[in-house]
């Protein structure tokens, strides 16, 4: 047991039926398991066939490389017997690897039909994660009404989900599974800094080692959910309707009231299912003003180009972002063409998504942004929500209804973010009065 740090340890030793963990990340609780299993699949006395499932195929992977280890080092004959169809109906694939005890350990990824008529030790690998953790369960469970045992392990990923609500289960004082509680903080205080380090720390270089990993993750709730087993709800909205109101302004979203100053341009594309948004703020100070928010419903890209060209012409547009992202590679590059280096295409993806939730959320923290008082506005700022992929990510999204996808925040999100990047120098005329600007963002 040397291979094991304390937290580690006690998870293997404690041989309850029913187990249950909520943990930090990457502190190593998958390897744990996996030696837990092949001891089980490979003993003498009352062996066990296992069944593992995580989150996607990487993982099943990773834990059957983690099993063939331990075959090695607990000196088991076993056979790894690679990918195995174990149900030809569904097409059901699994890793598995067979031992001399005559059973098995399956590595599955998260698919609720490859439990059925299954019997033997059940582990689901972060398992709030999983696609269908309902479907999942009710086909799992089951699995150990024989008397098998049970062993859940997960980091959190909001409470809206199973998981989250058998922790909460496990709490109870009368509850039948053993709950184990793993941080970031409880795991670097036994010894996981100096493992990764591969030296001895002292108490100050391990709270040192905790401080840059809590820089590098730069996001409160995901270091509270991700590393201290702190859940955050996953219903909320990314940006709170108390924070929307702070920044509404009965005096934004008119254009008559528009001053002469540099402005930006946000514009989220759209021509069948979404609205297509331009979105027009004016920094006055270091404050964005909304001046004006165009919406259209299934225009043409032609009609979409006219409305571009009437606020490029009204405004003095310092720079524009659009989305670039599918049907909006043609609009973007009809814009460049007639407008030059003050458009630019911003293709979205999931860091890019963070980014520039990241830096509207940060404009309206700090009372930089002035919206309309507009319910429809209000709504789609409050749309967009985190939430974390298995892999740790967060990813940003809204559900799609009939006002829309979130379509009024991105365009905002956009303006700002063409608001908070340099400029080059270009000439530019407005009623007829040409200016030269040379300025940074942020002016």
């Amino acid at each position: 047991m040397n291979y094991f740090l304390p937290y580690q340890k006690r998870w293997i030793e404690d041989r309850s039926k029913l187990k249950i963990v909520e943990k930090s990340r990457r502190i190593g609780m998958t390897y744990a398991q996996s030696y837990e299993d092949v001891a089980d699949a490979a003993r003498a006395d009352d062996p066990l066939d296992v069944w593992f499932s995580s989150a996607d195929e990487s993982a099943a992977r990773e834990y059957i490389r983690y099993c063939n280890l331990w075959t090695q080092v607990l000196k088991v004959a076993s056979t790894d017997l690679g990918e195995v169809v174990i149900d030809s109906d569904d097409d059901i694939k699994a890793f598995v690897i067979e031992f001399a005890s005559g059973k098995r350990i399956n590595a599955l990824s998260s698919n609720p039909k490859a439990f059925r008529s299954k019997g033997g030790k059940l582990i689901l690998d972060e398992f709030a994660f999983h696609p269908q953790p309902e479907e999942m369960w009710k086909a799992a469970f089951p699995v150990i009404t024989w008397g098998f045992p049970a062993r859940i392990l997960s980091t959190y990923n909001g409470k809206g989900n199973r998981y989250y609500r058998m922790v909460e289960e496990a709490k109870k004082p009368d509850s039948k599974w053993k709950l184990h509680t793993i941080t970031i903080e409880d795991a670097v205080r036994e010894g996981l800094a100096d493992r990764i380090t591969k030296r001895k720390l002292t108490d100050e270089e391990r709270l040192e080692w905790l401080s840059d990993l809590k820089k590098e993750v730069r996001d409160d709730d995901a270091w509270n959910q991700e590393y201290m087993c702190i859940p955050v709800d996953e219903a909320s909205a990314w940006l709170p309707w108390d924070l929307i109101a702070s920044c509404e302004s009965k005096d934004a979203g008119i254009p008559g009231f528009y001053t002469g100053g540099p402005c930006f341009l946000g514009m989220d594309i759209a021509r069948r299912r979404d609205l297509t948004i331009i979105w027009v703020d004016e920094l006055v100070g270091d404050v964005f003003w909304t001046r004006e928010v165009v919406r259209l419903s299934r225009a043409s890209f032609a009609e979409q180009d006219a409305a571009l060209e009437r606020i490029m012409n009204k405004y003095y547009i310092v720079r524009g972002c659009m989305d670039q992202t599918g049907i909006g590679e043609k609009p973007v590059e009809d814009a460049q063409r007639k407008y030059g280096s003050r458009i630019e295409g911003v293709l979205f993806n999931g860091p890019v998504k963070q980014e520039l939730a990241t830096g509207l959320k940060r404009r309206y923290e700090d009372r930089q942004v002035r919206t309309p008082v507009d319910e429809a506005i209000r709504n789609a700022h409050h749309a967009v929500k985190k939430v974390m992929t298995a892999a740790g990510n967060p990813r940003f999204d809204a559900e799609r209804t009939e006002a829309g996808h979130a379509d009024e925040f991105w365009a905002h999100a956009l303006s700002v973010h063409a608001g908070s990047k340099p400029v080059g120098n270009y000439e530019f005329k407005l009623a007829g009065i040409p200016r030269v600007s040379s300025r940074m963002g942020g002016w």
